[in-house]
């Protein structure tokens, strides 16, 4: 049996723009509904939402299913914390592409990408796991380095700071901006659309981009995301389930009680 392709990581390096959706129910069912919908890739939010090692493996199980969509796994790390352990667990899941956040320096991706990948490249622990198929793909060892993506959240002005030298890391694949942290970080909490945050971001995709990997970005603003994907961004998620879904409800409810609660804003503010 051969190790299974990273299809994600191959549209990335061929510069082919991959538009997303972010997943914060914590739930399979959810998932697979989503999973249905035509998204490039769905991104399993394990930091900011209620999930586990087993529900993460549910949702990559049923996203599986739908050829077109790859799962991304985001862990629940960050500010220098490599996570050595957790990254293997993910890993052996069969997550290839995981997503890291709060990473500030060259140093802390490289102690990452270390994390990631097997001797003697790296210091990722050997297992025959569900990532080999129980040691049926019997090339995984040699070849999963190869599949494994790995993207790198820069939120904080220290990130923004260091950003040439995180992407300049080898083994980095793409670098997410996340525009709530950033905005916070710069003096702004909840205004990712000011100016001088939105600037930051147009300058830090550009600079993503000129290091030869992946620029990324999460916005819920249509005309913020297509501006994104032409400056150079190569992943994009353009939705939250959880935010779609209190739309969605809030919504419906309004059209039939005056008094129901008002819509959750689809504007930029409420990602992260």
């Amino acid at each position: 049996m051969q190790t299974p392709p990273n299809p994600f990581k191959q549209a990335l390096a061929a510069r082919q723009p991959q538009i997303g959706l972010w997943l914060g129910l914590g739930d399979a069912y959810a998932a697979e509904i989503c999973a249905g919908a035509g998204f490039d890739w769905l991104l399993i939010d394990g930091e900011h939402a209620p999930n586990d090692l087993r529900s993460v493996l549910q949702q990559v199980q049923v996203i599986a299913a739908y050829p077109g969509s790859h799962a991304i796994a985001r862990v629940p790390l960050g500010h220098g914390d490599a996570g050595t352990a957790l990254i293997k667990q993910y890993l052996d899941l069969g997550v290839q592409t995981l997503l890291v956040p709060m990473v500030d320096t060259a140093e802390q991706a490289a102690a990452i990408v270390r994390a990631v990948r097997y001797p003697p490249f790296g210091i990722r622990g050997m297992a025959g796991a569900r990532a080999s198929r129980w040691g049926r793909c019997t090339q995984y060892a040699r070849e999963a380095n190869d599949q494994v993506c790995l993207l790198l959240q820069a939120e904080s002005q220290v990130a923004l700071d260091n950003l040439d030298a995180i992407a300049a890391t080898e083994g980095v694949d793409g670098v997410f901006i996340g525009p709530a942290d950033l905005s916070a970080a710069m003096g702004h909490p909840g205004q990712p659309g000011h100016p001088q945050v939105q600037a930051a971001i147009d300058d830090a995709i550009v600079r993503i981009a000129r290091a030869g990997k992946a620029p990324g970005i999460l916005t819920t603003d249509e005309a913020l995301a297509r501006k994104y994907l032409e400056l150079g961004a190569t992943f994009v998620a353009v939705g939250l389930d959880t935010n779609l879904l209190a739309r969605a409800t809030s919504a419906l409810a309004a059209r039939f009680k005056p008094d129901a609660p008002a819509p959750a804003p689809a504007a930029p503010g409420n990602t992260y």
